[in-house]
């Protein structure tokens, strides 16, 4: 390794753009709803973790997840890691990466390896995982049914991914990137 001394902080925002990010409004939104109050992020922190089911609740609500979060926030919260999270829930990830955003704005930008640029709006891709899911449903398949896939790492990679679990289905894939060795 090298000699490298921490030489102190190397950078602070400040206030008034610390102020404007989206930590600040949820600290504040926090001690609002819960009646607290946060001198500083090192409070706001150690708050979140002697009090995770109501953080975790708040974030899933301020996060707007469209699913049924169930009545357990974490379950066994005495082993890090190994603690279960929204055991209960139940969503949906396609219904919520595909809700309803800027349709011009890019949201998948692929870089191939001649170097070409492909890039994906909301519109597009929504597009195609809705052609995708309806020529799955057509095969038949269901909730509940696997699909897996052999392909590149690519933005039809992530299309078929969404497609499949928008209906149900459980996806898995392996790209020919990975080689004969894994």
């Amino acid at each position: 390794m090298s000699d490298v001394k921490n030489t102190g902080e190397l950078w602070r925002p400040a206030p008034e753009a610390a102020a404007a990010t989206n930590m600040a409004k949820l600290m504040a939104d926090l001690a609002r709803e819960y009646r607290v109050t946060f001198a500083d992020y090192a409070a706001f922190h150690a708050w979140t973790i002697a009090e995770p089911e109501k953080f975790w609740l708040h974030v899933w609500d301020a996060c707007a997840v469209r699913g049924e979060s169930g009545d357990i926030v974490v379950e066994d919260d005495t082993k890090m890691p190994g603690a279960r999270w929204f055991p209960e829930a139940s969503l949906n990830y396609a219904e919520n990466l595909l809700r309803p955003r800027p349709p011009d704005a890019e949201v998948i930008v692929f870089r191939g390896e001649n170097g070409r640029r492909r890039a994906l709006t909301y519109k597009k891709l929504y597009e195609a995982v809705s052609r995708m899911a309806q020529a799955l449903e057509r095969m038949g398949v269901r909730a509940g049914d696997k699909v897996a896939a052999y392909m590149p790492n690519c933005p039809e990679t992530v299309i078929a991914m969404l497609a499949a679990v928008s209906v149900g289905a459980v996806f898995s894939s392996a790209s020919p990137d990975f080689g004969v060795n894994g």
